[in-house]
């Protein structure tokens, strides 16, 4: 039988895949690349399968150009995952395979493994290295390169970019690719570096893990702020690689990944691979295929590095697996800790989620034994609990938005010695410029929201769309020179603590502070190393962040989360608050957490205080139950945006009418989004609420064409978002 026909999925926003006819002689690989013919453009698509004829007549079909891969990019275990992404988000399979890819093989470069050398020039040949000795490091460069080409990577350890330039501009260099024969011999070099000796509770969790570590089996690890869950993941997964198997660690943040690889590569004696959005497309296309070669034991990284292919998988951990920076909010909304469920289940290896404040969808997975259960109770090694206070703010005097009790009990811990963190959410001088005269606010007209001060920059600028222009030096509605910033952000505080509190150098911590490459992880190396004694940041502090000499925790406000229209506002402040005062005590410090509040008597704040997250919790669990809210229902968000905001919803009220509402499902909207206008566009929703997983899907599978071909499907931007975890 001669299989003439191909089919291929392209990244396009289209469902289904697309016929070609394959050239004679042509035999592609399932999952391997190929050039292909589409409208006026050629794209890289996918093979789906081969086939000996298509539904299509042959003359309207065109054919495959080039196959740029012998071998598959993409193994069948990987498309059958992929596929049932698909499915689950519904979204095009082309475009979540291209997601899935790293940069270079979504442009066709090759996947062989080529790094970059440097080689003498034919005039380097010839050329006496002695006639540089006035450059002794060019020339020790010349004659490392004189018996033949090597690796930029191990070169660069010893010169310099200038050294390179300045022989290439001689024409005595140049560089060149060298196809690197993967190392798997790095289970023979582990070098094991002194552990500690675990509590109770973390042997039993290590012993219950290594039970299971030959076949699929999720583990929900539930440990308290400082309580050692990293240490159990060490501990889980020496075995794993000591047999040469990987292991895939998930972490929430950028900031994360430096202190999570260094602590894996000290343990271990092993490099990491590293996955995160900071690095180049060539970075990402070597880890990419050093982990698909199984060349590296461990690879960390965050959202997308749950992609990575792994030649012989062991193990996949996903770290503070609450949060919600492992959803992604825009294109293909997927949810990576979800995804690692399903790819860990076909796997056949087990998945571990760590965090101390479990998200309230797998703690009653944990709870009603789907996922094995693991507690970490006490804090490791002698680190105390931390205490929790609550300052009531009615009638007191502030002072850059700290109460003259709280500006005390800052000064006497910095006296001791020790480090203060101030947390406030939010970043920038101050979140609205007012006018004194007739209270006229300088509002982005793209989203109908204040702008917000940044005097270090000079200008104003808005958090939803990014719009920026200068500070106005009168009011644009009165005339009057008497425009005010009001409320307050990380930079006017970290201006007011230093008056505050003089002589104690403070560090600010935001998305401002720490834009570039590398540095946060300076900011970070000097906290610990204690050259600041202040920190004052916003979430960016709270993720996970290891600072032993932080003896006390403030947490400006906190009253404008516990009223939101978001019924995961509540279990979101919690975790918030949890995460943040986790950062104090932990090590032989007593930590203290003071939260400043109008409110102290909310009945989140007394039990999250009192109780604990779990306590709070399995009563949030409790309470969404009665509500019919998630876990205990499934969502799916339709959003509709246009320059009109009829268009919008006249577009979802189409959506609603092709919808089969029954005893099962609810159809709430189309209603504006809780933030109705950004960037110049109105924004609606429509959600869909139903008892059983099953009764969502069925009705999508059955209505996503229809829709798609509905009269304003091309005139609005819409979405279907699975599992909302964002509303505004």
């Amino acid at each position: 039988m001669t299989l003439g026909f191909a089919e291929i999925a392209l990244p396009v926003p289209m469902r289904g895949h697309f016929d070609y006819l394959l050239p004679e002689g042509m035999v592609p690989c399932i999952g391997a690349r190929v050039l292909v013919p589409f409208g006026r453009r050629q794209l890289v698509g996918i093979v789906m399968r081969c086939k000996s004829a298509s539904d299509m007549p042959t003359d309207k079909l065109r054919a495959v150009d080039t196959l740029l891969d012998e071998e598959s990019v993409v193994s069948q275990l990987f498309l059958d995952w992929l596929s049932w992404a698909s499915q689950y988000y519904q979204h095009p399979l082309g475009d979540i395979l291209f997601t899935a890819l790293p940069v270079n093989l979504r442009k066709g470069l090759t996947q062989d493994a080529l790094q970059k050398a440097w080689q003498l020039t034919d005039k380097g040949q010839q050329f006496d290295p002695q006639d540089l000795k006035r450059a002794a490091k060019q020339q020790a460069l010349l004659i490392a390169l004189k018996p033949g080409p090597q690796l930029h990577q191990t070169l660069s350890e010893h010169y310099s970019a200038a050294i390179f330039r300045a022989l290439e501009e001689k024409d005595l260099i140049e560089a060149t690719n060298l196809a690197v024969k993967a190392k798997l011999d790095w289970p023979e070099h582990i070098s094991l570096a002194e552990q500690p000796r675990p509590n109770l509770e973390q042997s039993l969790a290590i012993s219950a893990i290594a039970h299971q570590n030959e076949t699929f089996r999720c583990f929900l690890l539930e440990g308290v702020t400082g309580s050692g869950k990293t240490e159990v993941y060490l501990q889980a997964i020496e075995p794993l690689l000591r047999q040469g198997k990987q292991v895939l660690i998930l972490v929430p943040e950028i900031g994360l990944t430096p202190q999570t690889v260094r602590r894996f590569q000290l343990r271990f004696g092993l490099d990491v691979g590293i996955l995160h959005s900071g690095l180049t497309d060539n970075e990402r296309m070597q880890v990419w295929r050093q982990a698909r070669s199984g060349e590296l034991g461990i690879v960390i990284g965050t959202r997308s590095a749950i992609f990575t292919p792994m030649k012989n998988p062991g193990m996949i951990i996903v770290d503070e697996e609450h949060d919600g920076s492992y959803k992604q909010q825009d294109g293909w909304r997927y949810h990576a800790r979800d995804m690692a469920v399903v790819r860990a289940r076909l796997e056949n290896i087990p998945l571990l989620l760590g965090s101390a404040t479990p998200s309230l969808e797998s703690l009653n997975n944990a709870l009603t034994d789907k996922y094995q259960h693991l507690l970490l109770r006490q804090r490791a090694g002698q680190a105390k609990p931390v205490q929790h206070q609550l300052l009531d703010l009615k009638g007191q005097q502030l002072e850059y938005g700290l109460a003259q009790g709280m500006r005390n009990r800052i000064q006497a811990h910095l006296q001791q010695g020790n480090q203060v963190m101030l947390f406030i959410n939010r970043r920038g001088y101050a979140p609205a410029l007012i006018c004194h005269q007739c209270g006229f606010v300088e509002e982005c007209r793209r989203c109908d929201r204040s702008y917000t001060l940044h005097r270090g920059m000079n200008k104003l600028q808005c958090h939803h769309c990014g719009d920026a222009k200068h500070i106005p030096h009168s009011c644009q509605q009165c005339g009057a020179s008497s425009m005010q910033p009001v409320g307050l952000g990380t930079e006017q505080l970290e201006q007011g603590i230093a008056s505050l509190f003089p002589g104690y150098p403070a560090a600010r911590i935001d998305s401002d502070s720490a834009r570039g490459k590398q540095k946060l992880h300076q900011l970070l190396e000097d906290i610990n190393q204690g050259n600041y004694q202040l920190l004052i940041g916003t979430q960016i502090l709270a993720k996970g962040h290891h600072f032993p000499n932080v003896s006390l925790v403030v947490i400006l406000d906190v009253d404008g989360a516990l009223f939101s229209a978001d019924y995961r506002a509540a279990e979101k402040l919690a975790q918030l608050i949890t995460q943040v005062a986790g950062r104090a005590g932990r090590a032989h410090i007593q930590g203290e957490l003071w939260l400043q509040t109008h409110h102290p008597s909310h009945p989140l704040l007394q039990d999250l205080l009192n109780n604990g997250y779990q306590h709070f919790a399995r009563l949030a669990l409790k309470e969404r139950r009665f509500a019919a809210l998630p876990p205990f229902s499934y969502q799916a968000l339709f959003r509709a945006e246009s320059n009109h905001a009829a268009q919008a919803h006249d577009f979802l009220l189409q959506v609603r009418q092709l919808l089969s509402p029954g005893p099962e499902m609810a159809a709430i909207g189309p209603i504006p989004a809780l933030m109705e206008k950004r960037q110049g566009r109105y924004r609606m929703q429509l959600l869909l609420q139903s008892t059983l997983r099953t009764g969502i899907q069925q009705q999508l599978n059955r209505l996503m064409p229809q829709i798609e071909k509905l009269p304003l499907a091309n005139k609005v931007r819409w979405s279907l978002d699975m599992d909302p975890q964002d509303f505004t």
